[in-house]
């Protein structure tokens, strides 16, 4: 089979051609299109749809309306339509001053019952055992017992301190001052 060499006048003439034969076609298939929706031709998929804009009271009157619509396919006698909302209920100054006042006695109460509780807790804890302020009484003399004393090395002072106090004064006349 031979070969054939297209020219590009050849190939444009074929492009427009096969372009006029979709435009055709197209026509064609809006027309069909127009006899099976009733009798509008339908929008071509390349124009633009422009959008309405609808002011919020135009809206309001469509919902109004639609919701009507629904209450008489429901069988509702009338749509229910929403009560007029009661205006905000306000404090005057006075109220406001006596819920202040009667807020600031129940802390005051509240105060007082933890203060009177706090003070009772305090009486229920046993005293200080007197036997702590008699530690501290014999350590003040065990102290200047080892002034007394000639020179102990550090080691036999360490010792002597650390333990309690009759130990410690039998430990002192023990060694003999040393």
């Amino acid at each position: 089979m031979p070969t054939r060499e297209f020219t590009n006048e050849v190939l444009s003439a074929a492009i427009l051609g096969f372009e006029e034969q979709k435009r055709r076609i197209a026509g064609k298939i809006a027309e069909l299109r127009a006899m099976l929706s009733g009798g509008e031709p339908a929008a071509t998929p390349g124009s633009p749809t422009r959008k309405r804009k609808v002011s919020a009271a135009a809206r309001r009157k469509m919902a109004l309306a639609q919701k009507a619509r629904w209450a008489k396919i429901r069988g509702e006698s009338e749509p229910a339509t929403p009560e007029p909302t009661k205006p905000k209920r306000r404090i005057s100054k006075e109220g406001l001053a006596r819920i202040i006042a009667a807020t600031k006695k129940r802390w005051a109460l509240k105060r007082a019952e933890a203060a009177k509780a706090q003070r009772a807790a305090k009486k229920s804890t046993p005293a200080r055992k007197k036997a702590a302020v008699k530690k501290v009484a014999v350590k003040a003399p065990q102290a200047e017992a080892a002034k007394k004393a000639a020179p102990v090395r550090k080691a036999a002072k360490k010792t002597a301190v650390k333990k309690t106090a009759p130990a410690a004064a039998k430990s002192v006349t023990e060694t003999g001052g040393q």
